[in-house]
């Protein structure tokens, strides 16, 4: 376990060129290499892959969530990546003082790489809740024992000590299914009928991906079987949220990633609705062969209102071509049934040729409605006529103080960075498949957490991009901002935009049921 400093630990900013020969005398038992990093800006490195086995790509860490309560942030991600799914273990990072300092470990007992290790092969997918009726953060994760044919399990591992330490994991589902995207979420109102549960939603990708949600009610230590809704949805990349009476809403895509759907319990989690439709989803995809799938990221006020935010090319002129340009989209609901329309987000001008995805929203929980504090982390590329050799991939940020009605001037926190610097994945060279923002609620600082890569060494790849195989080179892991750095401000920029005539509104989605592990 290592304890990083926000401040202390700050990393210069330098140019591109010279990020090779920046190494800064850290305290820490691992030494930083610096990272692409914005002008002006400054990172803090909150962990590191420290694992050897040889079958994975090393010096890695992907696809990060974060959530806030009180002054704690917690966040998790995986580590050490396999080209054909899942990781050497699942990591995490603990800060109890609104992200001024950092305590990071690993989940023990998870795989065969843990220590003690743990009968799982890889771990995947990392998601982040706190249950504040029993005291306890959850981490919630995939148990693979093989990547090819299952059994994929749900689990969660528990820490009763504020984040500074994980148990050994927990079955939510051991069906022997494979089952793929787990987000977990507790109900933390102490004024709810349900305070104290705490759900996880995940989809039976052996099963037509069929929508699975397990409810527990003490802590994470047990779990409920199994429910489903009446439709057996197909689906992928749910993101539950729960309101202050109690009701979950959970934006989630369809299977074919072609409709954004919300799913609502009322009952604690004993039945789950029909889907409604929030939008169609139009997206043309990311040059350069990134991974990039087009999930949603959901977050939700003081008053309950649902926020959702994904990546979409209907308002661009190019999204009847095969691989156009992609804005941010924002949807809101107060009751997870009716839904505003689609509204772009301005982290550029329409027709920028700017590419945007993989979004990752925050709200200040103290905030509401017309007065809510939204906080949006994202990666992009400036230019989207690039290709693999080319494409240079960025981190950028921007806010709103009023609910998403007008934003702040778009930041860049971190990059270029170039594709063949992060480790390459059946589905394309990958940095996550989401991305996670927390705002301590009254802090008004955002709390990111992002994966940036810095070039291999030695160059040139850190995989072998012709047949997935580990390279040794790889410095990739997760970083976030210092303290006061992204503060809320908001401003006066908006998109008036409307969808070109030319934009096809037919289905865009995929032949087959999407999995992301």
């Amino acid at each position: 376990m290592e304890v990083l400093s926000r401040h202390r630990r700050r990393i210069s900013i330098v140019p591109a060129c010279t990020l090779l020969a920046l190494i800064l005398s850290l305290a820490l038992s691992f030494s930083l290499q610096a990272p692409a990093h914005a002008a002006g800006e400054q990172l803090t490195q909150i962990s590191s892959d420290p694992f050897t086995n040889t079958d994975s790509n090393h010096k890695t860490e992907v696809e990060p969530d974060t959530f806030a309560f009180g002054n704690t942030v917690v966040s998790a991600f995986q580590v050490g990546r396999f080209f054909d799914g899942g990781a050497s273990d699942i990591g995490w990072a603990t800060s109890t003082n609104g992200g001024e300092t950092w305590t990071h470990g690993f989940l023990p007992g998870a795989t065969v790489n843990s220590t003690p290790p743990g009968k799982y092969f890889r771990a995947s997918d990392a998601s982040v809740a706190y249950d504040a009726k029993h005291k306890v953060w959850l981490i919630s994760w995939l148990g693979i024992l093989n990547p090819a044919t299952g059994p994929v399990d749900v689990l969660v591992s528990r820490s009763t000590d504020g984040g500074r330490t994980f148990g050994p994991p927990v079955v939510v589902n051991a069906s022997g299914a494979f089952n793929d995207k787990n987000w977990s979420v507790c109900d933390d109102t102490a004024s709810s009928p349900f305070y104290g549960h705490c759900y996880t939603e995940y989809d039976a990708s052996s099963n037509l991906n069929r929508v699975q949600v397990n409810t527990s009610t003490d802590g994470g230590l047990t779990w409920g079987t199994a429910k489903t809704t009446p439709d057996h949805t197909c689906v992928i990349g749910g993101q539950p949220v729960v309101q202050p009476d109690g009701t979950v809403v959970m934006p989630i895509d369809d299977c074919l990633e072609s409709t954004l759907l919300a799913i609502r319990s009322t009952d604690g989690g004993k039945t789950w609705k029909k889907p409604v439709l929030i939008a169609q989803l139009l997206n043309d995809g990311h040059p350069g062969g990134i991974r990039a799938p087009n999930l949603p990221n959901a977050e939700i006020d003081k008053s309950g209102r649902v926020y959702v935010v994904w990546s979409d090319c209907r308002f661009e002129a190019g999204c009847s071509a095969p691989i156009g340009t992609n804005d941010l989209l924002l949807a809101s609901s107060a009751d997870g049934v009716h839904w505003t329309l689609p509204k772009r987000i301005p982290t550029a001008a329409v027709g920028s040729n700017a590419d945007f995805f993989t979004p990752g929203l925050a709200v200040d929980r103290s905030t509401a409605g017309k007065s809510a504090h939204l906080g949006l982390v994202y990666y992009y590329y400036p230019n989207s006529t690039c290709t693999t050799s080319t494409c240079q991939l960025d981190v950028g940020f921007i806010s709103s103080t009023n609910g998403g009605a007008s934003w702040s001037s778009a930041e860049q926190l971190a990059g270029p960075m170039m594709l063949t610097w992060l480790p390459l994945t059946t589905q394309g060279f990958m940095v996550a498949d989401y991305l996670s923002t927390s705002i301590v609620p009254r802090d008004d600082d955002a709390t990111p957490v992002f994966m940036v890569a810095s070039a291999p060494t030695p160059p040139p790849d850190c995989s072998n991009i012709t047949t997935g195989a580990p390279g040794s080179g790889c410095h990739q892991a997760a970083f976030t901002t210092p303290e006061d750095l992204l503060k809320m401000v908001g401003g006066t920029h908006v998109s008036n935009a409307v969808v070109p005539s030319g934009v096809i509104k037919g289905s865009r989605g995929l032949t087959s049921p999407a999995t992301a592990f």
